[in-house]
C-alpha cells in the first residue's frame, strides 16, 4: 500500500507540476495558442518538467551504476570528478567572456561538456596502467582530479570579476530553468540511450554486483564492461551537467529508496530506479517553483537539503554494521 501511494503521489506531481509556478495559469487560456499563458505553459513549464524528469533518470541510473560497480553504498555519479571537470570547463568559458559558439549553443555548455569528457578520457587512459583493485584505484584517481579541478576553479574565482564569479556560483548550484524544447529533447535522447545501454548490460551488471571473480567465472570481461558502463554514465552526466550545472544527491538517495521499496536484484531495479529518479527530481523542482522568492532557489540547494541528512544516515548505518 505504501509503495502504491508513493508512486501515485509522484506521478500526480508530474502531471500537476506544469500548472505550479509564480504565474497562475487558467485552463481556458492554456488552450489558446496565441495567449501568453499558452506560451508559458508549452514553452517554459512543460519543457522544464520533462527536462527535470530526464535529468533525474540519468542521475538515478548513474547512482545505481556506480554503487553496483564499486559495491559501495555511498558512491555517487560525481565521484570520479566528472562534475568537477564540467564545472571547471564552464568556469573557463565564463572567465573568457564567451557567449554562444555554434548553432546558438552557449559556450558554457560546450566548455562544460568538453570538461566532463576530458575527465572521462583521462580516466580511461590512466586506467590502462592500473594492475589491480581497479575500482578503488579509479576512485582515488577521481578524488585527486576533483581536488585538482577545485584548485583551478579557485584560481578562476580569484582572477574573475564580481559578475563572472556570480555567474559561476549560480552555475555550480544547478538549475533546471530551460526555455523551449531543444535541451529537453537532447537530454531525452541521452537518457533513452543511457537506459538502453544499461539495460543491455543488465546481466553483466548483476554479476558484477556480487564480485569481479564471480563475473569472471561466468565469462565477463570485468575491466572492459566496467569501463564501458562508466564511460556511458559519464557521457550522460557530462551532457546534463554542461546544461544544468551539478545537481547532487539524487544519484545517492534514489537507488537506496528504490531498493527499500522493491528489494530485488539489480537488473530488476533498472527501470524502477530511472522512473523514480525522474519523478523525484520533478518533485524537488516543483518545490522550488512553488516557493515565492525574489529569485529562484537553485535546485541543488533543495536536493542537498534532502540528500544531506540521508547521506549522514547511510554513513551511520554502514558504520554500525
Amino acid at each position: 500500500m505504501i509503495k502504491f501511494f508513493m508512486w501515485f503521489v509522484l506521478v500526480a506531481i508530474l502531471i500537476l507540476s506544469p500548472f505550479i509556478g509564480a504565474v497562475n495559469l487558467e485552463m481556458n487560456d492554456i488552450l489558446n495558442q496565441n495567449s501568453l499563458t499558452s506560451q508559458i505553459f508549452f514553452d517554459l513549464r512543460v519543457p522544464r518538467v520533462l527536462f527535470a524528469f530526464f535529468a533525474g533518470a540519468i542521475l538515478a541510473l548513474s547512482g545505481l551504476l556506480f554503487q553496483t560497480l564499486f559495491r559501495n553504498a555511498l558512491m555517487t555519479p560525481y565521484t570520479l570528478g566528472i562534475s568537477s571537470g564540467a564545472v571547471l570547463g564552464a568556469g573557463i568559458a565564463i572567465k573568457l567572456g564567451l557567449g554562444s559558439l555554434v548553432f546558438g549553443i552557449a559556450a558554457i555548455s560546450v566548455f562544460g561538456f568538453f570538461g566532463a569528457m576530458f575527465t572521462v578520457f583521462l580516466l580511461i587512459y590512466l586506467s590502462r596502467y592500473l594492475q589491480s583493485s581497479q575500482q578503488q584505484s579509479l576512485l582515488l584517481l577521481g578524488i585527486a582530479l576533483s581536488l585538482f579541478y577545485t584548485s583551478c576553479l579557485m584560481i578562476i574565482f580569484y582572477l574573475g570579476s564580481a559578475m563572472q564569479n556570480d555567474m559561476l556560483i549560480r552555475f555550480t548550484m544547478g538549475s533546471l530553468s530551460v526555455i523551449g524544447w531543444q535541451n529537453p529533447i537532447l537530454l531525452g535522447l541521452v537518457a533513452f540511450a543511457f537506459f538502453l545501454s544499461v539495460y543491455l548490460y543488465r546481466f553483466e551488471l548483476q554479476l558484477l554486483s556480487i564480485s569481479d571473480e564471480q563475473a569472471s567465472l561466468k565469462g565477463v570481461d570485468t575491466k572492459k564492461v566496467t569501463l564501458i558502463l562508466l564511460s556511458i554514465s559519464s557521457l550522460g552526466i557530462g551532457t546534463l551537467v554542461s546544461i544544468s550545472g551539478p545537481i547532487g544527491f539524487i544519484g545517492l538517495i534514489v537507488p537506496h529508496i528504490v531498493a527499500k521499496l522493491h528489494p530485488s536484484t539489480v537488473n530488476n531495479r533498472i527501470l524502477k530506479t530511472a522512473l523514480f529518479g525522474g519523478f523525484f527530481l520533478v518533485f524537488c523542482d516543483t518545490i522550488v517553483r512553488a516557493i515565492s522568492t525574489q529569485s529562484e532557489l537553485p535546485i541543488g540547494i533543495v536536493t542537498a537539503l534532502i540528500g544531506g541528512p540521508f547521506f549522514i544516515y547511510l554513513i551511520i548505518q554502514k558504520s554500525s554494521k
